[in-house]
């Protein structure tokens, strides 16, 4: 077997607390601002999307949350994802946002300079160099390049299987992210990643796992560019092989009460046709990596409504069959409670190409967090938003944003 990526791993004291899972309340000083979480009667979970680059739009989207008073019971990430999660869970809600802002700072710090082009195909230039820097040079406490490449390494070994060394990112994850914190049972954490040698998609989750640097890289440990990560004997690779988004396992996972999910896509499923080759690959990206979200969530609704029923019909039937295997497993998989979906996706732009994942320029990176800031602020401002009525149970979507259709 191809060795991978073996870290030292550290013991963290972690449970999974009851407001990860029913909805505890959180009340915090941010900017001098008191917000409390108003979503009083429900579990508020975040579900964060791979993307790289892209990613910086959920630190908008998180600081606008935050401001609002929406504090995560739980979260969950792939990917980008997974680092953005990590640093969430890892600090103390008044800390959050700075700890996000100070980790795209650092990895946007090679190409500060902004594109002289707003718009149009010289903009596309701008952001091909930057992704050539990136691709060339490394991401700066993210990763940089092996040497002299994986064609002239020996097989089997790290440099034979991977682009990059990634030791930087397990530094900034330390300097970053405090891992008792994060472990403590605060704010629940689920990140994703696949197993190299099964194929199978595992979860590692702060309910009943101990999570490390090591976890985190391992859900964004893409291929080629990147080693696999070993935990406990095992080889991982980045969990959107599989799947770019942890909003099945959430559903799948939450077993009792009412949920309010803030879903932040980086890739969107719908788009204009293309008109040139480079449109062609960015199309193909967005579609691959979008994850078949709308399709997911209506799937949910008729599993929703399937429970529903089963729930419905188990409290009809006579006492001497509740006590069937059949009736107490259709009562096992009842209705868990209502589901209210926020859906904030980040939406491609004209001078967007392929390589928008690996563009790490300060100018773009900024301009995705500001986008993530702005789609969040008009998302819970929407009228369907503040009006919404309480439901209790099935499935209800809310995608506001400017531009959503």
């Amino acid at each position: 077997m191809v060795s991978g990526l073996a870290l030292p791993i550290k013991s963290y004291a972690g449970t999974c607390s009851p407001s990860a899972t029913q909805g505890g309340r959180q009340t915090i000083q941010l900017g001098g601002d008191l917000v409390k979480n108003d979503d009083e009667r429900s579990c508020v979970a975040l579900v964060l999307q791979g993307g790289g680059a892209l990613g910086a739009y959920q630190g908008g989207v998180y600081q606008t949350l935050a401001k609002a008073g929406h504090l995560p019971d739980w979260i969950a990430g792939i990917s980008i994802g997974a680092i953005n999660a990590a640093i969430i869970a890892g600090n103390a809600p008044a800390r959050r946002v700075d700890r996000l802002r100070a980790f795209w700072d650092l990895v946007s710090s090679s190409v500060t300079m902004p594109s002289p082009i707003h718009e149009g195909y010289l903009r596309s230039w701008f952001n091909e160099f930057s992704a050539g820097v990136a691709a060339s040079t490394g991401v700066p406490g993210f990763f940089k390049p092996r040497f002299p490449g994986a064609m002239l390494a020996l097989p089997g070994t790290l440099d034979a299987v991977s682009h990059y060394d990634v030791s930087p990112l397990r530094q900034t994850l330390l300097d970053l992210v405090d891992f008792e914190r994060l472990n403590s049972g605060e704010t629940r954490l689920s990140v994703g990643a696949v197993n190299v040698a099964t194929g199978n998609f595992v979860y590692f989750d702060t309910c009943d796992t101990t999570i490390g640097p090591e976890h985190i890289m391992a859900s964004g440990a893409l291929p080629p560019a990147f080693p696999p990560v070993i935990i406990d004997g095992e080889p991982y690779w980045d969990g959107g092989l599989v799947s770019n988004t942890p909003l099945q396992y959430v559903l799948d996972s939450h077993r009792h009460g009412a949920i309010t999910i803030f879903q932040v896509d980086l890739f969107s499923a719908r788009g204009a046709m293309p008109k040139t080759m480079s449109e062609v690959a960015q199309r193909e990206i967005d579609i691959r990596f979008s994850s078949r979200t709308r399709l997911n969530t209506d799937m949910q609704k008729e599993l929703q409504i399937l429970r529903t029923a089963a729930s419905r019909l188990a409290a009809k039937l006579p006492e001497d069959l509740r006590n069937d295997p059949d009736a107490r497993l259709l009562a096992a998989h009842g209705c868990p409670g209502a589901v209210t979906i926020m859906q904030l996706i980040n939406r491609s732009e004209a001078y967007e190409s392929q390589s928008k994942g690996y563009d790490f320029s300060r100018y773009t990176t900024n301009g995705h967090w500001n986008a993530g800031a702005k789609d969040a602020e008009y998302s819970l401002a929407h009228r369907d938003w503040v009006k919404r009525k309480p439901h209790s149970e099935g499935i209800v979507t809310f995608d506001l944003a400017e531009g959503a259709s």
